[in-house]
């Protein structure tokens, strides 16, 4: 064994290795940490090897194969070819890569989805997220699930509802060995995001809630997944670099620095099916409440605030802009006003965090730990059973993917 000197952050993984998040290429299994100053670990270490020490893999399933899924199975696909950490908040959560993701069930309503490999569906219209993998057949075929309540009246010109006959979600969690259900319908399908919730109890499978239905953060359903000791993460993705962290961190600066905020607004617009299904204005109320409660949480006052979907501009296609306004007053009362504009590929702002996530699931699933992912929760999503400032989430997500907090 040989000394190195690593300016980097040590952390605690489940199988109690310490390792090192600066590289794929430089990770590193290593002996206890002898000295510490300041950035630099002085530590006794040896090279490690990913096919040294095998975690398996996270096996998931989809339920809504739209922009969020494409982004999400393609971006695997894309860490695991190149082996490069660019663009991840972590290459490693508890011993897991981007890579060790395996999709292995997906379900959707759509004629020109069900059916076809999952490789393929991903790229079907109304489909229309940039292109930056080309994805290899996964002998995963898409299966026809509930429709319920999951398109509303604006998707239906757009959404050709398949004439298969319903799969039994229940039954193909089980046969495809499926460990985590992601939920990925549309905004509004609360009937039908309750349903694969039921499943997922029914399937002993984690469920992953990325949409503004508030289950990972309703009591009763919190109370039913610890009950069956079965992880619960949600509600309602919060993107890497999206809206809402933007605003909360703007928010909490300012009421940090003094700033006496009088008012806020948040606006967005795109161009996918996302923004089409949220004109209808019925399918909103969680996602206006999932916002604003966010984004509100970072303020010890009440404050006039407005957040939400402002409307549909077809050409942007997948691109969502965001712009949010703050005033307030600072200093001997004079007047502080904030004015930004933020650009993203949405569904790739949503994959950036949901590959934590499902990684962060998996390693709740290991150490047998049921019910709401509290820590993961206010990291990853919008509406999570308690709110943080992001540091602060961010240095609990670290505490429980190294073992140092339970959930």
């Amino acid at each position: 064994m040989s000394i190195v000197n690593i300016p980097t952050i040590i952390l605690q993984t489940p199988l109690g290795y310490q390792e090192r998040r600066d590289s794929p290429k430089d990770s590193m299994k290593i002996g206890p940490v002898r000295s510490c100053q300041n950035t630099a670990r002085t530590l006794l270490a040896e090279p490690f090897w990913p096919h040294k020490l095998d975690l398996g893999k996270v096996k998931v399933a989809i339920a809504g194969v739209g922009n969020c899924a494409s982004a999400i199975v393609q971006g695997v696909n894309y860490y695991a070819e190149r082996g490069v950490d660019e663009g991840l908040t972590y290459w490693k959560v508890g011993g897991y890569t981007p890579g060790d993701i395996e999709f292995v069930a997906a379900f959707d309503v759509s004629a020109k989805k069900v059916g076809k490999d999952l490789s393929e569906a991903i790229f079907q219209p109304p489909n229309n997220t940039v292109k930056i993998s080309d994805v290899p057949k996964l002998g995963v075929n898409v299966m026809k699930g509930p429709l319920l309540d999951g398109i509303g009246r604006y998707l239906l010109d757009v959404i050709p509802v398949s004439g298969s006959k319903d799969s039994d979600v229940v039954e193909t969690l089980e046969r495809s060995g499926a460990e985590v259900l992601v939920n990925y319908l549309p905004v509004g399908s609360t009937e039908a995001s309750h349903q694969y919730a039921e499943a997922a109890l029914e399937a002993g499978v984690a469920f992953v809630n990325a949409i503004p239905v508030f289950i990972a953060s309703d009591g009763k359903w919190a109370t039913r997944f610890a009950k069956a000791k079965i992880p619960i993460a949600g509600d309602d993705v919060m993107s890497q670099v999206g809206a809402t962290v933007l605003h909360k961190t703007l928010v909490k600066m300012a009421v940090d620095r003094g700033v006496k905020v009088d008012e806020t607004y948040q606006l967005n617009i795109g161009g996918d099916t996302d923004f089409l299904n949220m004109l209808e204005e019925s399918r909103l109320k969680d996602k206006r409440e999932s916002k604003t409660s966010a984004v509100r949480a970072m303020s010890p006052y009440e404050v006039p605030t407005r957040i939400g979907p402002s409307d549909y501009v077809p050409f942007l296609r997948n691109e969502k802009v965001c712009y949010i306004w703050l005033k307030g007053k600072y200093f001997g009362g004079t007047t502080v006003k904030m004015d930004v504009k933020l650009h993203v590929i949405d569904a790739y702002d949503s994959a950036g965090i949901m590959v934590d996530a499902i990684r962060g699931t998996k390693v709740a699933l290991d150490r047998g730990v049921g019910g709401q992912l509290v820590s993961l929760s206010a990291f990853c999503f919008k509406h999570p059973p308690v709110q943080m400032p992001y540091p602060a989430a961010k240095a609990a997500f670290e505490g429980f993917t190294s073992g140092k907090l339970d959930r």
